[in-house]
C-alpha cells in the first residue's frame, strides 16, 4: 500500500511516500513506522496527552480519504490497494 507523510513525519522518516506490505491495521501500520523508522512517530500518534477512550489517535490518518476516527481507530483494517494519509498533530491554540 502507498503510506504518505506530511510535515514532521515526513522529515523522520526521510521520504514523503513509502510502500509497505503485510500490515493488516492502522495500529500495525504505527508500529510498523516507529520501528522502522523513527519511534518519534508512535510518540506523536499514541502518546500524547490528548490521546485517550474518544481519540486514540492524536493527528490525523486517513484511509483513502476516510479519517480512521470515524471508522475503526487503530483496528481499521487495511488492504494492499489502500492509500493512507498520515498528518502529525497541529500545534498552536
Amino acid at each position: 500500500m502507498k503510506v504518505k507523510l506530511y510535515a514532521t513525519f515526513r522529515e523522520l522518516v526521510g521520504k514523503k511516500e513509502i510502500e509497505v506490505s503485510g500490515i493488516r491495521t492502522v495500529g500495525e501500520l504505527i508500529e510498523y513506522l516507529a520501528r522502522n523508522y523513527s519511534p518519534e512517530i508512535r510518540k506523536q500518534l499514541l502518546e500524547t496527552e490528548r490521546v485517550g477512550e474518544n481519540k486514540p489517535i492524536d493527528g490525523m490518518i486517513l484511509v483513502n480519504g476516510h479519517n480512521v476516527l470515524h471508522l475503526k481507530g487503530l483496528e481499521t483494517e487495511l488492504r494492499e490497494d489502500d492509500e493512507v494519509h498520515i498528518f502529525p498533530p497541529a500545534g498552536g491554540g
